[in-house]
């Protein structure tokens, strides 16, 4: 079976653009075949403005996205595998998804030996939705957050 990652990512890119925000693609720069400009890496990762204003030639299929944007102002032509994606969300709310970083491509191996039950029930990438709300904590408490102090928004992954 296919992988559904391309399929998330293209249905997930085309909702955050739907909805007027700026879909941000979370990068692993150490991943074979990435092609990024270097020297904007932080941690071996890169987050990459995919917005249709910010990029030319933006083509995103079952293998790879791949696209032209500026770097401080010097042109630069992006290549990034499917599977060298780690997350895709909005910059204004932090809405998106993470993708496990294990290979969701099976191995010939794998596609041919037969199952047990265990590795039946397994799903070869696990998806993680991303949501800035808030939970009430356990006490029921229902004082807002304090709001943040200031500075960029990040992102924070969670493990």
């Amino acid at each position: 079976m296919n992988s559904s990652r391309p399929y998330m990512l293209r249905a997930l890119y085309e909702w955050i653009v739907d909805n007027d925000c700026t879909p941000y693609i979370l990068v692993d720069a150490n991943h074979a075949g990435v092609v990024v400009p270097p020297g904007y890496c932080a941690n071996g990762q890169i987050v990459l403005n995919t917005a249709p204003a910010a990029v030319r030639n933006f083509t995103m299929d079952n293998q790879a996205i791949s696209f032209e944007a500026r770097f401080s102002g010097a042109p630069f032509s992006l290549y990034v595998p499917i599977s060298a994606v780690l997350a895709i969300y909005a910059r204004e709310n932090g809405q998106g998804m993470f993708f496990d970083v294990q290979s969701d491509v099976l191995s010939d191996e794998d596609s041919v030996a037969p199952m047990d039950n265990d590795k039946a029930a397994e799903s070869p990438v696990t998806l993680h939705a991303v949501s800035t709300e808030t939970a009430k904590d356990e006490e029921g408490d229902d004082e807002p957050p304090t709001p943040p102090t200031g500075g960029r928004p990040s992102l924070r992954v969670v493990r």
